[in-house]
């Protein structure tokens, strides 16, 4: 392969990742002038993609939809076959198929021309899929608008269900989606809260991109927020429980959306979890095999006490 065919496979790339590049921004990524850029787009145009091109505050390279997909990807019934299986892979169980399903229909999906793209709709809406992956199946067309926001750095409005029933209407800034393999979330910034928020994908309805874009905010690691956000924070209880047993070990025990597991040395690690009855917690904290210690709350240590006096009578009685 020459070097600027490389050259232009990376700036396809580029394209395909973000809404909008300056000519600058693709320059200092791919290492040459903004002339040689020019020069590269003209050649993608060639082969048939549609790169636009716009001037002024917020302007720079677009790579858009075009009458026709571009030449040596797919055909049109590739294109619909692909991106409807796309679709049910990206609700999928089957660790990180769902993310990177998520990815490429995006890719796709941005220059997929409209008569494909209703397509691929009405063959989605008219299939069942028996046996589904989860109990709380999330709309493909929820992922992609909120995928495409938070590339895109753009505003979003939302309805939305709380644990607790209540509906709200939600302005949004959303950073980054995160998957536990049975449900989907995103890290967002909700406007009106003016804090962070982990919202449940399966509970929000009519999801729309507004169009104007926001400067991103320090934002929180996604994956430690989420995480923290639905294994402590919807529960009356948060425990801590020390484990003789490494990290490595006890992580495999339990789901990593219902824990953090903290190394506490090479042979011991510290549990962070939460629940609602300190008496249920107890077998399924028990789940690793090796001595554990509560560390807190006390309603939990008291319930430790209460089943191993129960389960020392059961074993006396036989």
């Amino acid at each position: 392969m020459s070097e600027t065919t490389g050259r232009v496979l990376q700036l396809l790339g580029l394209l395909q990742s973000r809404r909008v590049w300056s000519g600058e921004e693709l320059a200092r990524r791919l290492g040459v002038t903004t002339r040689s850029v020019r020069r590269d787009v003209d050649r993608l145009r060639d082969l048939g993609y549609p790169v636009h091109a716009s001037t002024g505050h917020g302007g720079g390279y677009q790579l858009g939809a075009g009458a026709a997909l571009p030449p040596l990807l797919l055909d049109p019934d590739e294109a619909v076959a692909m991106a409807v299986c796309l679709r049910v892979a990206a609700g999928g169980s089957v660790a990180g198929i769902g993310e990177s399903a998520l990815r490429a229909l995006s890719k796709l999906d941005q220059v997929m021309p409209a008569r494909l793209r209703s397509q691929v709709s009405a063959v989605h809406e008219s299939t069942v899929t028996l046996g589904a992956a989860t109990d709380t199946p999330v709309d493909p067309d929820v992922l992609m608008t909120l995928a495409r926001a938070s590339r895109d750095h753009e505003h979003v409005t939302a309805d939305y269900v709380d644990v607790r029933g209540t509906a709200t209407r939600r302005r949004l800034e959303p950073y980054q989606l995160v998957t536990t393999g049975r449900r989907w979330y995103l890290l967002c910034f909700d406007r009106d809260r003016e804090d962070w928020r982990s919202l449940r994908l399966d509970r929000m309805t009519e999801v729309r991109a507004q169009g104007s874009t926001f400067i991103p905010r320090d934002a929180p690691d996604a994956a430690t927020y989420v995480r923290h956000a639905i294994s402590t924070a919807p529960y009356r209880y948060t425990a801590r429980i020390r484990y003789a047993a490494p990290e490595s070990i006890v992580a495999q025990c339990f789901p990593a959306s219902a824990v953090q597991v903290v190394a506490d040395g090479p042979d011991a690690c510290i549990v962070t979890t939460g629940g609602d009855d300190p008496a249920a917690m107890v077998p399924w904290l028990a789940m690793p095999g090796c001595d554990f210690h509560v560390l807190e709350p006390p309603e939990l240590i008291e319930a430790v006490r209460m089943v191993a006096e129960r389960i020392s009578r059961a074993g006396s009685a036989c």
